[in-house]
C-alpha cells in the first residue's frame, strides 16, 4: 500500500472520535487525536468512588442487537465479547406485582402484544393491532409524523393504556430520553424502522443487551492499545478552537494556547454543545451552528446506589412501571458483571429527561431514588445506603422533541477534507452509541475516498 503523507486530525475523544481514529489508523493513516480533557471516552467512562473502593460507570448503557457499527468498533478494539443479550427482563409495579418480559424469540412478540398483568384478551388484541399499525407506519411514515408527539401517535393508532404502561411509553423514553408528551414521534419511528430493517437483514428480531464489564474496558482501553500499535498520537488537554481552511482545504487546527496542529484532513467529532467556533472558516458554518443550537440538550442523571443488602432483582435490568415517569430501569450490577458484594450491592438507576432532578442536591436525589425503590422492592424497606454516587449530565444528548427533525447535519461538508462526526449528526439512529459509531464510519469513508496525493 502506498504511504499516505496526509496528516489526519480527529477532534474529540468521545466514542465518535475514538472510532474515527481507530478506523483511520487501521487504514494505515497518520493520526493525531485531540481531547480537551485529561481522559478519553467523552460521555462514556468509568469513575472512582473511594468510599467503597469501586469504579462504577458514569451512566448505564444498553446495546441493541442492531448496533452494527458499534459492534464493528468493539471488534476492532477487541472487546466484542463483553456484550451479553439476556433472554428476559422484568417489569415491576409499585404494588409488588411483576412480570417477565421475554426479549428473544416468540416470547418477544408476546411482549409486544401485551405484557401488562391486567391486560384483558381485548386489550391484547387491540395491542396486537396497534403494534402492527405502528410497525407499518414506521416503514411507511405519515407525512405529519414529525409534527406529532409520541403520545399523540400512540393515541392515533389506538395503542391501549395497558400496552403503553407496560412497554411503549418507557421504551420511547429510553429511545429519545424525553417523555412521550414532548418527544417527536418521528424519532421512535425512525429507530424502529431501522431495527425492523436490520432484523430482516440479520433474520432475527432486534433485542437489547448490556456490557458485562466497565465502560473504560469496553470502549477505551482497547482503543488505546490500537493507538499504541499504529502510532496514533493522543494529546490530552488539547482544546481545539478553530479549524483552519485555505483555498477549500484544511491546513491545521488552532488550539486554545495559540499553537496550530498541522492537518491535511480533520474529523470534527465534538458534541453539538462544543462545536461553536471550530467551523468559523467553513462556508456553511452558520447553518451548522444554528442547527446545533436548535437541537439543544437533554439532561440525564445517573445514580449509583451502594446498599447493604440485595434488592431481590430477578433480571439484569428491570423496568419500574407507574412510577415518576422518568426512571425507566434499575440495573443490577452484580447480575450484569459478576461483581463481588463483600463491600456492598451496587444498583444503577438512570433518569432520562431529568429536567427537574438535575437541579437537586446529591442527598435529595439519593433519598428520592431510595424512596422509589422501597415502593417496588420489599427488601429495600430496611436497606441502608452505604454510599450514594450521583452523576449529573446536563448536556447528555441532543434534544429529540418536536421541531428537531431535519436539523442534524450530514457528515460531509463543502470542504472535502473536513468531515463531521458525533451522535448529533445525521444517522439512522437517535442519540445512541450506534449513532456515534455510524457517524464515525461515514466520516472515515469520506476521508478514505479522497483522491490520493501525488
Amino acid at each position: 500500500m502506498v504511504n499516505d503523507p496526509r496528516r489526519y486530525v480527529v477532534i474529540g475523544g468521545g466514542l465518535a472520535g475514538l472510532a474515527s481514529a481507530v478506523w483511520l489508523a487501521e487504514a494505515g493513516k497518520q493520526v493525531t487525536l485531540l481531547e480537551r480533557r485529561g481522559r478519553l471516552g467523552g460521555r462514556t467512562h468509568t469513575m472512582k468512588v473511594d468510599a467503597v473502593d469501586d469504579v462504577p460507570d458514569n451512566g448505564q448503557h444498553v446495546i441493541a442487537s442492531g448496533y452494527d457499527h458499534l459492534f464493528r468498533y468493539l471488534t476492532s478494539i477487541g472487546t466484542r465479547e463483553f456484550v451479553a443479550f439476556p433472554h428476559h427482563a422484568t417489569l415491576r409495579w409499585p404494588d409488588g406485582r411483576s412480570t417477565t418480559m421475554a426479549t428473544k424469540g416468540l416470547g418477544a412478540l408476546r411482549t409486544l402484544f401485551g405484557a401488562h398483568p391486567d391486560a384483558s384478551l381485548l386489550d391484547r388484541l387491540r395491542a396486537a393491532r396497534a403494534t402492527l399499525r405502528l410497525g407499518w407506519q414506521c416503514l411507511h411514515q405519515p407525512a405529519d409524523l414529525a409534527d406529532l408527539t409520541t403520545e399523540q401517535w400512540f393515541q392515533r393508532i389506538g395503542m391501549p393504556a395497558t400496552a403503553r404502561e407496560a412497554l411503549w411509553d418507557w421504551l420511547a423514553l429510553g429511545v429519545a430520553a424525553e417523555p412521550v408528551q414532548q418527544e417527536s414521534a418521528k424519532v421512535l419511528a425512525d429507530v424502529m424502522a431501522t431495527g425492523i430493517r436490520l432484523g430482516i437483514k440479520h433474520r432475527q428480531p432486534a433485542t437489547i443487551g448490556y456490557p458485562t464489564t466497565d465502560l473504560d474496558t469496553l470502549f477505551i482501553t482497547g482503543a488505546e492499545r490500537v493507538f499504541e500499535r499504529h502510532g496514533v498520537q493522543v494529546r490530552h488537554r488539547a482544546v481545539a478552537r478553530r479549524i483552519h481552511i485555505v483555498d477549500g482545504a484544511v491546513t491545521g487546527v488552532e488550539l486554545a494556547d495559540g499553537t496550530v496542529v498541522p492537518a491535511d484532513a480533520v474529523v470534527c467529532a465534538v458534541p453539538n454543545s462544543n462545536v461553536g467556533g471550530l467551523l468559523d472558516e467553513l462556508p456553511e458554518h452558520a447553518d451548522i451552528y444554528a442547527a446545533a443550537d436548535k437541537l439543544g440538550y437533554t439532561p440525564i442523571v445517573s445514580t449509583n446506589l451502594y446498599l447493604d443488602r440485595p434488592l431481590g432483582t430477578t433480571s439484569q435490568f428491570e423496568a419500574l412501571i407507574g412510577g415518576t415517569g422518568v426512571i425507566d430501569e434499575v440495573f443490577d450490577r452484580q447480575l450484569m458483571t459478576g461483581r463481588g458484594t463483600d463491600r456492598a450491592w451496587l444498583y444503577c438507576l438512570t433518569t432520562s429527561g431529568a429536567y427537574e432532578q438535575i437541579h437537586k442536591t446529591n442527598e435529595a436525589i439519593v433519598a428520592e431514588q431510595m424512596e422509589l425503590l422501597r415502593r417496588y422492592y420489599p427488601a429495600a424497606a430496611d436497606a441502608k445506603v452505604i454510599q450514594g454516587h450521583v452523576v449529573r449530565m446536563p448536556k447528555a444528548t441532543f434534544s429529540q422533541v418536536i421541531g428537531t427533525h431535519g436539523l442534524r447535519p450530514d457528515q460531509r461538508t463543502s470542504v472535502p477534507s473536513l468531515v463531521l462526526a458525533g451522535d448529533w449528526t445525521a444517522t439512522d439512529w437517535s442519540a445512541t452509541m450506534e449513532s456515534a459509531a455510524q457517524s464515525a464510519a461515514r466520516a472515515v469513508d469520506l476521508l478514505l475516498a479522497l483522491p490520493s496525493v501525488p
